[in-house]
C-alpha cells in the first residue's frame, strides 16, 4: 500500500479563533494537516487559532478519542505557545523501525508508522518543529529545536490531553517529593486507583505516573513518554478536577541530585522526548510495543553480557540480619539447583560480608554457573538511607573505581537503590550510571526508582527497574497483601506495559520473614513468573519453601525461558484479571490471574495455538499446593476454567 493511500494530504483551511479557557473547537480553528495511521483507523487533526496556539486531536474509527489538546513549551525568555506561525509542513513519510531485544514482550519487533514534520516559528521567529507518528497501535509526538546554540530553558511544556467528561481512569499517584521512608519518594510506589472519573484529582497532590490508562468511547488509551535523555526532567500527568484535560508535569524542584536541576536544559538542538498515546483495545495495550518503539536503538556494540534470567534472593525472605557468607552461599546452591542464573546479595554486604569474602562467593558461584549481583546505595544528600555501600558512585571517577573492581571479583550486575526522583540532574545520573556499568560489563537493576521509559532498548543491560508497588511491601504491610491480587491485575495494563518490572514476585508457600498473611494462592503465584515481564526475574521463594513444591512444578521453573518471542492477550479487565500467552521457541505459556473478590469463568480455545498436548497447573485440593492436569489439545481444543478469587493457573501448550 502506497504512503498517497494511507495518508491524507495535508491542507489548509479558513482560521477561527480559540475557546478561552485554553482548548481549541476544530470548527472554530485552522485546520493545517490531517494524517492517518497505517491501517486508517487513527486520524490525527493539527489545528492553529487566530492567536496562533497549536493544538491536536485524535479520532479512532470516526470517534472523538483525544479532543482538541494544546502542544507547545515555554523557554525562559522564548513562548512556543501562542503567536505561532505554520512555516513548513514535511512530505508524508513511511517510518520502519526492526529491532531485536531480549527484554520485552517479543524478541523480534518491527515498528511502522507514517511520519509528518510541521514548522512553526513564534514571533521572534525561531522555529518548534513538532514531529508526528501514527501507527495503528497509536499516536507520538516530539518537539525538536534546531536553532539551539547557547543554553536553553523549558520551564513548562504545554503538551495536553483532553478526554470526554465521561472517560474513565485508571492511575497511580505520584508521591510527593522528600517523603515516605528516609525521605526516598518519589519512587513510583503507590495502589493505583482504579475506574475514576476523569478529572479526579490525585490524592498525594503531585500528579500521576506513567503509564496512565484511561477509557473512553469504548476505547482504552494508555500515555506514557520515551527518549528521555539527560537533557530533560522524567514528567508526570497533573490535571485538576475543573476539567477533564491532563497535561505534562515537570518533576519537584527538590527532586535533583546533588547541586543539579530539575527542569530541562540544552545547549545544541533539541529533541524532547516522544509522548505516547497507545490507542485500541485492551488487546491492543496488552500487545504493544510502542514504548520501546519510540525509544533510541541500542548504544552498545557489544551485548554479550546482556543475558537475562532468573534469581535467588535471600532478603525478601530473611531480611538484613542474613546478609552473612553462609546465608548467601546457601542461596547461590538453590540457585543452582533451580538452573537459576543469578543470585542477589543485598544491603550491608561490604561489612556484614567484606570484599574479599564476596570475591570468594563469586568465585563459589561461578562454579555453580550462578553469577551474583550486588546492591549499592544511590547515596547523595537526596535520601537519609543508611545501608550501604554508599557514596561510591556519586561520581565517575568513584563508579569506575567501583564497578573496575566488581568486574575482577567476577561480579555480574548491581541493583542501585533509593534514587531521588525525576529532574533533570537526577535523570543524567541513572544514564550516567548505565554508560559507566556498560563499560564494565556489568547489568543494571533500578530500585526506588523511576519508570524505565524504553530505556532497556537503548541500554541493553538495563535488566529491570522497580517502580512498583511490589511483593516486599507485601512482607511488610498486611493492607498491602490484601490488596496484592487486585493489584497486579492491573500491572500488564499499565507498569509492565511496556518496561521491565522487578516485582519480586511468586512467593508460593508463605512469607518466611513476615507476620503479613498471604492471601493469594500458590496457583496465583506461580502464574506471576510468566505474566510479569523482567529481565532477571527475582523470586520471593525461599530454598525451604522450595522443597515443599512438588516436582514437577519445581521442574517448570527450572525450565522457565528466560524471555520471550511473542505474546497473544487472551482475556481480562484491569484490576479483576488478566489472561495472556507468551510464547518462547515453538512453545507456548497461557498464564491468568483472578484479582477479583468473586471467581472467574476463562474460556481458553486452543485451537489456534496448534499444539496437541497441554499441561496445566491450578490450585491444589486436599491440602496440596498444586494441581495437575495434562490435556489432549488436539481432542480438547477449548478449555473452560474456573478461577477462584486471588487463585491463576499457568498451561503449557507444546
Amino acid at each position: 500500500m502506497s504512503i498517497k493511500n494511507t495518508i491524507l494530504l495535508v491542507w489548509l483551511l479558513i482560521g477561527m479563533n480559540a475557546w478561552g479557557d485554553g482548548t481549541m473547537n476544530q470548527a472554530q480553528a485552522q485546520q493545517v494537516a490531517q494524517l492517518q495511521s497505517p491501517d486508517k483507523s487513527i486520524v490525527l487533526h493539527v489545528s492553529l487559532s487566530a492567536s496562533g496556539e497549536v493544538q491536536y486531536s485524535i479520532q479512532r474509527s470516526g470517534v472523538n478519542i483525544i479532543h482538541p489538546s494544546a502542544l507547545g513549551v515555554t523557554m525562559k525568555g522564548h513562548d512556543f505557545t501562542r503567536g505561532m506561525k505554520l512555516v513548513t509542513t514535511s512530505k508524508p513519510e513511511r517510518i520502519t523501525e526492526g529491532y531485536q531485544t531480549k527484554n520485552a514482550k517479543k524478541s523480534s519487533i518491527l515498528y511502522q508508522a507514517n511520519q509528518l514534520v510541521m514548522s512553526f516559528a513564534n514571533e521572534e521567529k525561531q522555529e518548534m518543529d513538532i514531529i508526528f507518528r501514527l501507527s495503528n497501535d497509536g499516536v507520538a509526538f516530539r518537539y525538536r529545536f534546531p536553532w539551539i546554540k547557547n543554553n536553553e530553558t523549558i520551564v513548562k511544556e504545554q503538551s495536553s490531553f483532553a478526554f470526554d467528561k465521561e472517560t474513565r481512569a485508571w492511575l497511580q499517584p505520584m508521591s510527593e517529593a522528600k517523603t515516605g521512608f528516609e525521605h526516598c519518594h518519589p519512587s513510583y510506589e503507590e495502589h493505583y486507583l482504579q475506574d475514576i472519573a476523569v478529572g479526579t484529582v490525585s490524592p498525594l497532590k503531585s500528579g500521576w505516573v506513567y503509564p496512565a490508562l484511561f477509557k473512553t468511547n469504548e476505547t482504552w488509551v494508555l500515555i506514557t513518554e520515551a527518549a528521555l535523555d539527560g537533557t530533560y526532567c522524567g514528567t508526570r500527568l497533573i490535571n485538576d478536577s475543573a476539567s477533564s484535560v491532563y497535561s505534562i508535569g515537570f518533576a519537584d524542584p527538590r527532586e535533583v541530585f546533588t547541586g543539579g536541576g530539575y527542569l530541562p536544559e540544552n545547549n545544541k538542538p533539541w529533541l524532547t522526548p516522544w509522548r505516547i498515546i497507545a490507542i485500541g483495545s485492551l488487546k491492543t495495550i496488552a500487545e504493544s510495543t510502542l514504548g520501546t518503539d519510540l525509544a533510541p536503538a541500542a548504544v552498545l556494540q557489544d551485548t554479550s553480557f546482556t543475558k537475562p534470567g532468573k534469581a535467588s534472593w535471600s532478603w525478601i525472605n530473611s531480611k538484613d540480619d542474613n546478609i552473612t557468607f553462609n546465608e548467601q552461599k546457601k542461596y547461590i546452591d538453590y540457585a543452582c539447583d533451580m538452573h537459576w542464573q543469578y543470585c542477589l546479595i543485598d544491603a550491608d554486604w561490604d561489612t556484614k560480608i567484606g570484599y574479599d569474602k564476596v570475591a570468594e562467593l563469586s568465585a563459589y558461584a561461578k562454579q555453580k554457573n550462578v553469577g551474583l549481583l550486588l546492591w549499592y546505595n544511590s547515596a547523595g544528600d537526596w535520601n537519609t538511607i543508611k545501608y550501604h555501600p554508599k557514596d561510591k558512585l556519586l561520581t565517575k571517577e568513584g563508579r569506575e573505581k567501583e564497578f573496575s573492581r566488581l568486574q575482577a571479583m567476577g561480579i555480574k550486575g548491581v541493583k542501585i537503590d533509593f534514587f531521588g526522583g525525576d529532574g533533570q540532574s537526577m535523570i543524567q545520573y541513572y544514564i550516567d550510571i548505565l554508560n559507566d556499568a556498560a563499560k564494565y560489563k556489568l547489568l543494571v537493576n533500578f530500585h526506588g526508582a523511576t519508570l524505565p521509559r524504553g530505556w532497556q532498548k537503548t541500554y541493553p543491560h538495563l535488566m529491570t527497574a522497580e517502580a512498583i508497588y511490589g511483593m516486599e511491601m507485601v512482607t511488610f504491610d498486611q493492607h498491602a497483601a490484601d490488596k496484592q491480587a487486585n493489584h497486579c491485575a492491573m500491572l500488564p495494563f499499565t507498569r509492565n506495559a511496556f518496561d521491565p518490572m522487578d516485582f519480586t514476585p511468586m512467593n508460593l508457600t508463605g512469607l518466611t520473614s513476615s507476620n503479613c498473611i498471604r492471601r493469594t494462592t500458590p496457583a496465583f503465584e506461580l502464574a506471576l513468573s510468566v505474566l510479569f515481564l523482567s529481565g532477571i526475574q527475582h523470586y520471593a521463594q525461599s530454598p525451604e519453601g522450595m522443597e515443599q513444591v512438588p516436582v514437577d512444578v519445581k521442574a517448570f521453573l527450572s525450565k522457565l525461558p528466560d524471555n520471550w518471542d511473542d505474546v497473544k492477550f487472551l482475556e481480562g479487565y484491569p484490576g479483576k484479571y488478566a489472561v495472556i500467552a507468551r510464547r518462547s521457541g515453538k512453545r507456548w505459556y497461557l498464564t491468568g490471574i483472578n484479582g477479583d473478590k468473586s471467581e472467574k469463568k476463562v474460556n481458553l480455545d486452543l485451537t489456534s495455538f496448534k499444539k496437541s498436548k497441554a499441561t496445566l497447573f491450578t490450585d491444589g485440593t486436599k491440602g496440596e499446593l498444586f494441581s495437575k492436569a495434562v490435556l489432549n489439545a488436539t481432542v480438547q481444543k477449548k478449555f473452560d476454567l474456573t478461577l477462584n478469587a486471588n487463585s491463576g493457573f499457568v498451561m503449557v501448550l507444546e
